[in-house]
């Protein structure tokens, strides 16, 4: 797992915990209105279908709660760019969790209902700095609430791709958060300056060793769409599809990024 030393974005708090409740409440008001066929499609996300891919969502939130029922940890020994390359190792137990979430809770809006009100309550009762211990680490809770922009932000894709029609929007900040963690953790994965990739309108990273430059146009350039981003660094989309479908431009030696994706999966 690559070592997080690069100095960490900020985030501001409460933007973080508004856009973490409205892209939920997006994905709640969507998944209400979902038929039990469109439940039983199958997802890009192996033998997941979508009810189990919702039964996800809401353990993901749910999680905060989880953690903070547990003793505060003493101090923080983990940072949030830990956290993405860090997912992959739990990914049997999660998808072992979603199922039996989805034989539990055959009324999914109830289910979600519940976490959202449960949520909030926490959020309310607990300020950023609390510490929570999680999977990864001790972590703030503000830290925290920024890895899960990523895991609603990236289901929500997930959703619309699995059933014909949905549309289910994405909140501007909670995207601009997804986006801009993932950016960073490319630049942790593969530290230097001679590579600029460029996510309009959020996100601008140096990254890849080699000559850095000082001013103008750097000799590498590589620009993308948030979404077509996310794609890329959670192995959605491959590097050449992208490219072939004029998703990514990208120019100059040092601009083929094919071997540092996925960067979580």
């Amino acid at each position: 797992m690559p070592t997080a030393k690069k100095r960490a974005r900020t985030y501001d708090p409460a933007k973080t915990r508004t856009a973490v409740l409205a892209q939920f409440g997006n994905v709640r008001e969507a998944v209400a209105g979902l038929s039990p066929e469109q439940l039983a499609l199958p997802t890009r996300l192996g033998e997941w279908t979508v009810r189990e891919l919702v039964a996800h969502i809401g353990a993901a939130l749910s999680a905060i709660g989880r953690f903070l029922d547990r003793p505060e940890p003493g101090a923080p020994d983990a940072v949030l760019l830990d956290w993405p390359f860090a997912t992959s190792a739990s990914s049997d137990a999660l998808a072992d969790m979603a199922h039996r979430l989805a034989e539990r809770h055959p009324d999914l809006g109830t289910y979600l209902a519940d976490i959202e009100q449960t949520l909030t309550g926490h959020l309310d009762a607990h300020p950023g700095t609390r510490l929570l211990e999680t999977n990864v680490g001790a972590m703030p809770l503000a830290d925290y609430l920024v890895t899960r922009t990523v895991e609603l932000v990236v289901h929500t894709d997930d959703l619309n791709a699995a059933v014909a029609g949905l549309d289910i929007p994405y909140d501007r900040q909670a995207l601009a958060a997804c986006t801009r963690l993932l950016a960073d953790a490319l630049a942790v994965k593969a530290p230097g300056g001679s590579t600029e990739v460029r996510i309009p309108p959020y996100a601008v990273v140096q990254c890849v060793e080699g000559p850095r430059h000082t001013r103008g146009t750097p000799p590498n350039v590589v620009e993308t769409d948030p979404l077509t981003w996310l794609r890329l660094a959670t192995g959605r989309t491959s590097w050449k599809d992208a490219v072939d479908e004029a998703k990514v431009t990208a120019s100059g030696e040092r601009a083929d990024l094919q071997g540092l994706l996925p960067i979580m999966s």
